[in-house]
């Protein structure tokens, strides 16, 4: 019988990329450094926001891992055979292979870069268990050392090619929006009037971007009761007069997230709605002055909470005011470092995205019942926030059906 391999390099078509090579040569620079000064001889990346930052591969898991070992000299992404050359061409580097044919041959090709008895970087974040004790079973390091921490930092400040790719994406979430809010009538279930912005944002990605990748792209349309959490998912309610509505899109263009999230009534807003929904505007509004560069994110949740308590509101506000913007989604990644929490002291600077979202919730049977949230990118300059969120929030446009 015919000795099948443990893993191969599977090469073919024209490799196609978010960004040029030198964006990636850039960024492997930087994650170089990061090495050097914590002593690590390679980097073992297992996950979808590592590989996808350093390499430009997005894998779709499916039960098999995957990786990245970054080495002084190499860069190789590890991908199961299932892919065929996909990885490969969507890889900035090398590309292995793995064969199912033997257990853990993820490992062994992992191996065959690092080599055996080397200073390991790792995602103390995202490795499980069971493949940490497989990682020290195979690569035998002589020490571990966990890099998320440093790698989630150096994510958080955009190269101008980043912020170029997120105010594509801020676009096409107002492009949902719209269709959105077309789509919006009195009957119309849920799911009708998300599918609808879904369906716009996919055409709107693939116009601007048409060799890439299509995937992930969603929305979250919420009525009436339904809009008490900010990521409860889509149903088949029936929208009826007066009812208060969530409307959120999310467009993913190579694994780079970017939201739009308005509050909005069928028809009609009741009195004490009212008085509810301008005064969260407003609060959206006074937070957006307060991103600039300089200011800490825990000194801005503060000021944003004095603002809501002088209103008496405070109580009804349920998580933080804002997060960053990269390679992250509502399944992978989260740069957590820069959120808009009272235990945050991060200080913005330029290159930094992060949104302001301010949100309260209403308890049924109290008046003005529901979920009130507004949201809007901002991309931090040295001079303040350039926001690039363009669909309009508050009243004014958003009594609709």
């Amino acid at each position: 019988m015919t000795e099948r391999p443990q893993q191969y390099q599977f090469h073919q078509g024209d490799r196609i990329l978010p960004f040029v090579p030198e964006e990636y040569d850039s960024r492997l620079a930087g994650l170089r450094r990061i090495m050097a000064d914590a002593g690590v001889e390679a980097a073992v990346f297992t996950s979808m926001q590592c590989i996808a930052y350093y390499s430009g591969f997005l894998y779709c898991t499916f039960g098999r891992p995957y990786g990245l070992v970054v080495t002084a000299t190499q860069s190789v992404t590890i991908s199961a055979g299932i892919d065929a050359a996909q990885p490969w061409r969507r890889c900035h580097g090398d590309n292995i292979t793995y064969t199912d044919w033997a257990r853990d041959n993820y490992w062994r090709a992992i191996l065959s870069v690092t080599g055996p008895g080397k200073v390991i970087g790792f995602e103390g974040d995202h490795l499980t268990l069971v493949q940490s004790a497989k990682l020290d079973h195979f690569l035998a390091p002589s020490a571990r050392v966990d890099i998320a921490s440093q790698c989630m930092v150096q994510r958080m400040l955009k190269s101008d090619a980043e912020v170029a790719l997120i105010r594509h994406g801020a676009q096409v979430a107002d492009v949902g929006g719209y269709a959105i809010r077309e789509a919006i009538k009195v009957g119309q279930r849920e799911i009708d009037v998300a599918m609808a912005g879904r369906d716009a944002m996919e055409l709107e990605i693939a116009k601007r971007f048409p060799e890439a990748e299509y995937r992930d792209t969603w929305v979250w349309f919420q009525s009436g009761i339904n809009t008490d959490g900010a990521h409860n998912p889509v149903t088949a309610r029936a929208l009826k007069v007066g009812d208060i509505l969530s409307l959120n899109t999310f467009p993913m263009i190579s694994g780079y997230y970017t939201a739009l999230e308005r509050t909005l009534f069928v028809r009609e807003v009741d009195a004490a709605s009212l008085d509810i929904w301008q005064a969260n505007v407003a609060a959206h509004e006074f937070g957006m002055n307060l991103l600039v560069p300089g200011a800490r994110c825990s000194d801005i949740t503060q000021q944003i909470n004095a603002f809501l308590e002088d209103r008496d509101l405070l109580q009804y506000r349920t998580f933080g005011y804002g997060h960053s913007f990269g390679v992250l989604s509502h399944y992978y990644g989260r740069e957590a470092g820069l959120e808009l929490r009272e235990d945050i002291d991060t200080v913005l600077e330029p290159g930094m995205v992060i949104s302001m979202e301010p949100m309260l919730t209403i308890p049924e049977g109290q008046p003005g019942a529901g979920g009130y949230r507004e949201h809007d990118i901002l991309v931090i300059t040295k001079d303040g926030a350039e926001d690039i969120t363009a669909y309009p929030y508050g009243p004014d446009f958003n009594v609709v059906g």
